[in-house]
């Protein structure tokens, strides 16, 4: 594992003054309260590992190996800050260690989003996560902005489960889809788009409510999520197409909460985050098939999407990824290098992308 070399707006007034009155991130002679969040439930696999992994084993090294002790304010299912809020609230101090999904910062953290302008990659988080690794290492802009422009240190990347497409309804064919609404989260709205289906853009809080009243009739979302939030009821058809697994989410920590810690406590936070960062892409990987069993034991109908039909909608993306990085070359980002050396990572682990996206 390669440690990470360096590390509101829109928040309603109530939630601000909320979070201002319980205390930061502190090093007093003993006790250490840290509020840790997530717009996420714990339902969601990563919000899972903060909780009952990252929090756990931080609490215990720490009271273990130092003279310290953490204390705990947990804030998950967005009781302090919303999916879109949490980037921000790090940031500005509403909590001390945030866990979100770049798709909401697509002004902000353009370029972390790098995997998702690449469809059709790896389905094995292990192996996403490891390209992600290799990029972050290639370009270490992704690490630093965190720093250097919004006041909080990356403690670790989240990698996700492999993306597939639920729905209301059966579907064969892409053709299928055209004009149908369906839900995505920032940049993979453009693999809708792109192969004519109507993208909307949504979040997993409300992607139950969503689907029973109809505003769409499908998610991009990964089998973990469609057990766990029962979205098989309002969608009972799960299709493996195959968009692949992202690591575009993160962990991380208010820079001020940060340096008033103790430096044995930041070791150990460190550590934990370097293993917890791991275990997204593990865990991930070991639930994707129990996952995909138990949808096929009863609660929805799975299917695997031919592969000429995948290959089709591939190739409607296959301009995608030089259009979009001509936009962020326009912005002085490092995107070619990114999005290349995330191709090579990939083909070095030994996978074989059905359109080999040429971007310069």
């Amino acid at each position: 594992m390669r440690s990470l070399s360096k590390a509101v707006t829109g928040l309603s007034a109530a939630v601000a003054i909320a979070g201002a009155t319980l205390l930061s991130g502190t090093a007093d002679a003993r006790n250490i309260t840290l509020r840790i969040a997530s717009g996420h439930p714990p339902a969601v696999v990563y919000a899972g590992l903060m909780q009952n992994y990252f929090q756990k084993e931080v609490e215990k090294r720490v009271a273990a190996e130092t003279e310290h002790k953490i204390n705990w304010v947990e804030g998950y299912s967005g009781s302090i800050v919303k999916v879109n809020e949490t980037f921000e609230g790090v940031q500005n101090n509403i909590v001390d260690i945030g866990g979100f999904c770049y798709c909401f910062e697509p002004s902000k953290l353009p370029l972390h989003a790098f995997q998702v302008m690449l469809p059709f990659g790896t389905m094995d988080p292990t192996v996403s996560l490891g390209v992600a690794q290799d990029v972050y290492e290639a370009v270490p802009f992704l690490t630093e902005v965190f720093e250097d422009k919004y006041n909080q240190v990356l403690l670790a990347r989240i990698a996700d489960g492999g993306y597939n497409l639920g729905t209301s309804f059966e579907w064969n064919k892409v053709a299928d889809l055209k004009d149908i609404k369906i839900a995505g989260a920032g940049l993979n709205l453009n693999w809708l788009r792109y192969a004519g289906v109507t993208p909307v853009q949504g979040s997993l809080p409300e992607a139950y409510t969503g689907m029973k009243t109809h505003v769409y009739e499908g998610w991009i979302m990964f089998p973990s999520a469609w057990v766990n939030l029962k979205l098989y009821e309002p969608g009972p058809h799960y299709t493996l197409i195959g968009f692949g697994s992202i690591t575009w989410h993160g962990l991380t920590a208010n820079k001020n909460s940060w340096s008033r810690l103790p430096p044995d406590v930041q070791k150990i936070i460190r550590e934990v985050a370097a293993d917890f960062e791991e275990l997204t892409g593990s865990n991930n990987k070991e639930r994707y098939q129990s996952d995909i069993d138990k949808l096929k034991g009863g609660l929805a109908k799975v299917k695997t999407l031919d592969a000429a039909v995948r290959k089709e909608w591939a190739m409607s993306l296959k301009d995608w990824p030089q259009q979009h990085a001509d936009d962020l070359k326009k912005q002085g980002l490092p995107v070619v290098k990114a999005l290349n050396t995330a191709l090579d990572a990939a083909e070095k682990r030994g996978y074989e992308w059905p359109v080999r996206y040429v971007v310069k």
